[in-house]
């Protein structure tokens, strides 16, 4: 394996954290959400908007600007040295992370806001949500045909049933699970408990996948804060490590897609794991990417956490759930918690600096120490995963 870029491992913190609400926010726009956040996450770290010398940011597809980072420290009123806005699908937040830890590590930054926005459900007519979805794949060889996102997910589903014999009561344990974690968090949009049979018995979007298969649209915003582990020591919350994190880019379009039934997560956790020295078995809990059931048994597989073809069987055992031996997004995932869109993995990443400060509530995981995120872009095409500590060694 390359560099496994050891040298990031526990040099740098996540040392503040916030969420704004999610849900349907008609009023307010992508930029205020944003704003909102990365306020609430300053102070948060017991910082000033005077301390923040660098400042990422993701385009917004219901407020796009083309300077949308730069516009942001302006509402902000801050005058960052390192300042940029990152554009791509679901993976792209932990991109952003990774690109933040080295950032700081090599001295182009002291203390940098990552803070992520939209208005997917308030934002979008119909008739922009549908250009949205009918316009990801490839325009000569995909979009003439019609799909939506939905269906080329139903295509990854559809391949792991027949390939490894995974059942549709498999995939709608993924929802039941991310439910009963959502019923514990007040933030989530939904919460109400359901089962195998409401997820079976929910209209049919793209077979095999149902309604309560896809995650949901909303509005929202989440930001967060990193500095230098040395910096971090002097703030006020437990500084969260980020100890490693790897990448993995497989195709851009489905229909170049190498395998549909294993992704580049597996390349992505595997320099993830390397540079943190951990294992997926040391991970106390784990929020993978969950725009709709199947990315989440392939992840499983995957990262490790099962072996190929055994995810329908380890959804079964009842892992997943709150008090499981590997609890999966304990916040309610982009299934039960939110879907903003582009900003959605940062609701992962805020939760998991809850569940490491031992300060999630009702949902806590007891003792965590080590989590792992996970996000992808595209369809199953761009991975990042992090692996993050409450110890820097």
């Amino acid at each position: 394996m390359a560099n496994p870029g050891k040298e990031l491992r526990g040099k740098v913190a996540i040392v503040g954290v916030a969420d704004t609400e999610v849900g349907v926010l008609t009023g307010r726009s992508p930029m205020d959400l944003g704003v909102e956040a990365a306020l609430k996450a300053i102070k948060d770290a017991g910082l000033k908007k005077s301390d923040i010398d660098g400042l990422i940011t993701c385009n917004s597809m219901a407020q796009p600007l083309m300077y949308h980072a730069e516009a942001t420290a302006e509402y902000l009123q801050i005058f960052p040295r390192y300042c940029m806005a990152v554009g791509a699908g679901g993976g792209t937040t932990f991109t952003a992370i990774h690109h933040a830890a080295s950032a700081i590590a090599t001295g182009m930054a002291d203390i940098i806001v990552i803070a992520m926005a939209d208005c997917m459900r308030s934002g979008l007519s119909r008739e922009q949500a549908l250009q949205v979805q009918a316009s990801t794949g490839h325009p000569e060889f995909e979009q003439p045909y019609g799909p939506t996102v939905p269906a080329y997910y139903a295509l990854i589903a559809q391949a792991h049933m027949a390939e490894f014999g995974t059942t549709q009561e498999q995939l709608a344990g993924i929802a039941v699970s991310t439910r009963q974690h959502a019923a514990n968090n007040p933030t989530a949009q939904m919460r109400d408990l359901i089962t195998v049979d409401d997820v079976m018995s929910s209209r049919m979007i793209a077979d095999p996948l149902h309604l309560l298969d896809c995650s949901l649209v909303s509005d929202g915003g989440s930001a967060i804060v990193m500095c230098s582990a040395e910096r971090a020591a002097d703030l006020p919350h437990d500084p969260i490590y980020i100890m490693g994190a790897g990448e993995g880019h497989n195709h851009e379009h489905i229909s170049a897609a190498r395998s549909l039934t294993t992704s580049a997560a597996k390349e992505a956790g595997e320099r993830a794991y390397a540079m943190a020295g951990l294992q997926s078995s040391d991970m106390d809990f784990a929020q993978l990417y969950d725009c709709f059931t199947p990315t989440v048994l392939v992840e499983l597989e995957d990262l490790g956490f099962c072996t190929k073809g055994e995810g329908g069987a380890f959804v079964d055992s009842g892992a997943l759930a709150p008090g499981g031996s590997l609890p999966v997004n304990t916040h309610g995932g982009l299934l039960s918690h939110s879907h903003a869109g582009n900003p959605g993995s940062m609701f992962a990443l805020t939760e998991s600096v809850w569940q490491l400060r031992h300060t999630a509530g009702e949902r806590q995981v007891p003792k965590a120490r080590h989590g792992l995120v996970h996000a992808q872009g595209g369809i199953m095409s761009s991975h990042t995963t992090l692996v993050l500590s409450r110890e820097a060694s």
